[in-house]
């Protein structure tokens, strides 16, 4: 699935911050371009996150498992995930509307 290769490329290129203090941070200063809360994440995570991220005018999507993301990143479950390049997040954008699309 291209946002697996999208999410994975900017892993490696250290353009993602993942874990919930990290993308706290990253939000207010204002470094976010994009960010995925999984879907499985609890209500309270999820409230809070689409508020923060709502409150810095960035955007948000609700996308896969905690599991699921964890393995993108390489890492263990992940409920947040933030995305620090415009680039990035931008094909990341684009790739959710045509899939809303379709």
């Amino acid at each position: 699935m291209k946002i697996h290769s999208l999410l994975g490329f900017a892993q490696r290129a250290g353009k993602i911050i993942s874990g919930e203090q990290g993308v706290k941070t990253a939000l207010r200063r204002r470094k976010v371009h994009c960010l995925i809360i999984s879907k499985d994440s609890s209500n309270n995570t999820r409230h809070r996150y689409i508020k923060m991220a709502e409150n810095n005018n960035v955007t948000w999507y609700l996308y896969g498992t905690k599991n699921e993301l964890g393995q993108i990143l390489g890492k263990s479950q992940r409920a947040i995930v933030a995305v620090t390049d415009s680039g990035f997040a931008n094909a990341i954008k684009t790739f959710m509307k045509t899939t809303k699309d379709s």
